[in-house]
């Protein structure tokens, strides 16, 4: 006969399963736009913090934190083509409506770090 499961491990199965769904959702990213916005020299944006940036980084992006983006819009000024993340896609997919909000129309949300320094490193010619 089974046992009742607790209410307490009911809500954390709950809330893993919610953040499993939240995390792919959001940190998908556009694969096939990352891949062409790559290739098109994209200036490359880490929204993470400083510290997270200092912690590991894709080679050639800028930190700019997500709290920073709408103040450091001349930063974008100029770049066709922008890519934005982070370390699970949530502060990017933000990051990337603001740029959106403010006019910039090739933004492209990379997902997390890695995933773009990844795909980065797979357009690298072959030594």
């Amino acid at each position: 006969m089974l046992k009742a499961i607790p209410k307490t491990l009911t809500y954390a199965l709950i809330a893993f399963f919610m953040f499993g769904i939240f995390k792919t959702l959001f940190s998908q990213g556009d694969s096939e736009g990352l891949r062409n916005a790559l290739q098109k020299k994209a200036l490359l944006v880490d929204v993470r913090t400083p510290g997270e940036f200092a912690s590991g980084s894709v080679p050639g992006s800028v930190n700019i934190p997500l709290d920073r983006v709408e103040q450091s819009l001349s930063r974008f000024k100029g770049h066709e083509t922008v890519v934005v993340f982070c370390r699970s896609g949530m502060r990017s997919s933000q990051a990337k409506d603001i740029l959106v909000r403010n006019g910039f129309k090739d933004v492209v949300n990379g997902g997390t770090w890695e995933k773009v320094r990844d795909a980065k490193a797979a357009l690298a010619p072959k030594k």
